[in-house]
């Protein structure tokens, strides 16, 4: 399977949030080809700021390989990662990142921040955006129309 492949699985994951009034960003993680975590929003379920998608299948992806340490693992996820879970992915030595769009409120990798523009001394992660960036934006577009117009309700 490709990025565009794993990206929509990722937008899976996404839709299962949407159903669930959770801000609708769906993660998957791979390793050696394979996706060995699945997550997606669940803030407002949790009750848990940090239960974004990125963090569940960090948490994950630890637990199927018994390793804090996901050196070849390659995180997909519909939007641009917060700061949060860029820092979990670079202390959890993510190989790479790729991402649908862009966050302008809290993205951290040049959305709202670029928090890469600072090298990690110890570990860097690649980043890709833009994969799917049409169907990714529009489910986020989808979900702040939808809670705007149940407001009017």
């Amino acid at each position: 399977m490709d990025d565009e492949g794993f990206m929509q699985k990722a937008l899976v994951n996404a839709k299962k949030a949407f159903e669930l009034n959770e801000v609708p960003i769906g993660a998957v993680l791979v390793f050696q080809g394979k996706i060995i975590a699945e997550g997606y929003n669940l803030v407002e379920k949790d009750h848990d700021a940090t239960s974004h998608a990125e963090m569940r299948c960090i948490k994950e992806g630890q637990s199927v390989l018994k390793n804090w340490r996901l050196n070849d693992c390659v995180l997909y996820t519909t939007l641009e990662p917060c700061l949060m879970c860029y820092g979990a992915s670079v202390l959890s030595r993510i190989k790479k990142i790729v991402y649908g769009a862009p966050d302008l409120r809290h993205g951290a990798c040049g959305g709202c921040y670029d928090v890469r523009s600072q090298p990690h001394p110890i570990h860097h992660v690649e980043v890709v955006g833009g994969v799917l960036l049409d169907p990714c934006k529009d489910i986020i577009k989808d979900f702040f129309k939808k809670v705007r117009e149940s407001k009017h309700d």
